[in-house]
């Protein structure tokens, strides 16, 4: 069976909309979307699951707060995951915590 997943990662003035790709394995169908805050991350992940996708990874510029928000959004079906960066080189090496 494959794998229906997602990875939302942060990124300045990503649009959620249009900032987004399939990337499809024999194994996995993987969604990326870039978001550019933490309310775009959560509309993402709730069509990501209204898609029909059951796991979803967060990008290491997610700290503790801004998982939860996402694991909030979605319902209790949905695996929330998060890649783990102290600072995130890509967030100026700080948390989207402290950003967002």
């Amino acid at each position: 069976m494959k794998l229906n997943a997602g990875f939302i990662f942060l990124a300045q003035g990503a649009n959620y909309q249009t900032d987004r790709q399939v990337v499809s394995t024999p194994s996995v169908d993987l969604t990326v979307v870039g978001v550019a805050n933490y309310e775009d991350a959560c509309v993402a992940a709730k069509q990501m699951e209204e898609l029909g996708i059951g796991a979803i990874e967060l990008c290491g510029g997610f700290g503790i707060i801004g998982t939860a928000k996402v694991k909030e959004a979605v319902s209790k079906n949905v695996v929330v995951g998060v890649v783990r960066f102290d600072l995130h080189p890509g967030l100026s090496h700080q948390s989207g915590d402290e950003l967002f």
